[in-house]
């Protein structure tokens, strides 16, 4: 596989400085390039699904592009827009440089738009995909097969001058259509696990006092299983939480095996998680 894609004038994507990934999943991103298909990545908030986009633009050296998907979003606004209130302001007053007569003067490029018109290849991140409804979906997706889209105002076809690899990510709050889900390859990222983790806390923290490493650890996973909490707290609250507790010159790692957990703020974004994770703490903490 990674012969063919060399063979094809692509790099190949190994991981990148501040993201750690298995070879299952580096498989399916270079098999993707290689196919010159969308890769779709699920997974709960937090497992890495956005930044893997950033790690392969990094590894092969390419510009990023992101395109924040709406839930009101026209597939047009991501691919131009035409600015017609400038230019009636222009013809208006006429103080502008442009000439008004020229409409490809007031047409901006959206964000596939900006993709397709680099002079470079692009990582093209379609970010939650799933926010969108499914004519969004399916017409975006007719657009990135075709690498071309029309410009109706000026009669004109935009090509890609080069094919973007594109990383589409869902939170799987919607179901994706059928035809969609054809058109990608696919890749759940699961949750890490404890293994996995100290693996990516050791890249964020190459110097981590090994007790407050894994002690933190354990107490996460175990906060991560309390029943009542609605947003488990992900990989990014674990990173932040140990950036806490290692400012603190008051703390000791051996709270954390006793049970006396700070900054819970840190790991618990909502009312009733934070409740419910200061309830498990005290409750801990008797016995």
């Amino acid at each position: 596989m990674t012969q063919d894609i060399q063979e094809q004038g692509q790099g190949c994507f190994t991981g990148a400085q501040r993201y750690v990934l298995d070879d299952e999943l580096a498989g399916i991103v270079n098999i993707s390039m290689s196919l010159e298909m969308p890769l779709l990545l699920k997974g709960e908030p937090g497992t890495g699904k956005t930044m893997l986009a950033h790690a392969i633009a990094e590894n092969l050296s390419m510009p990023l592009i992101v395109l924040n998907v709406k839930s009101n979003m026209k597939l047009i606004d991501a691919l131009y827009q035409y600015d017609t209130l400038t230019r009636l302001n222009d013809s208006r007053f006429g103080d502008s440089t442009r000439d008004v007569s020229r409409i490809e003067d007031y047409i901006k490029m959206g964000k596939i738009g900006q993709a397709f018109t680099a002079n470079e290849r692009t990582v093209l991140l379609i970010d939650e995909i799933d926010k969108a409804d499914t004519d969004f979906q399916d017409d975006m997706l007719d657009v990135l097969d075709q690498m071309e889209f029309d410009i109706i105002e000026i009669d004109k076809t935009i090509r890609a001058k080069h094919r973007p690899v594109i990383v589409i990510t869902s939170n799987a709050k919607k179901n994706l259509s059928d035809p969609f889900l054809g058109r990608c390859n696919f890749h759940h990222i699961a949750f890490p696990d404890p293994e996995m983790m100290r693996r990516i806390i050791n890249v964020h923290f190459p110097e981590v006092d090994t007790e407050l490493m894994k002690n933190a650890i354990d107490t996460f996973y175990q906060l991560r299983q309390i029943d009542a909490v609605e947003k488990k707290p992900a990989t990014r609250e674990l990173i932040n939480w140990i950036r806490a507790l290692s400012m603190d010159p008051d703390f000791k790692p051996k709270q954390l095996a006793k049970g006396e957990i700070p900054y819970l703020g840190v790991l618990f974004k909502k009312s009733q998680d934070y409740a419910a994770a200061a309830n498990r703490v005290q409750r801990k903490r008797k016995f």
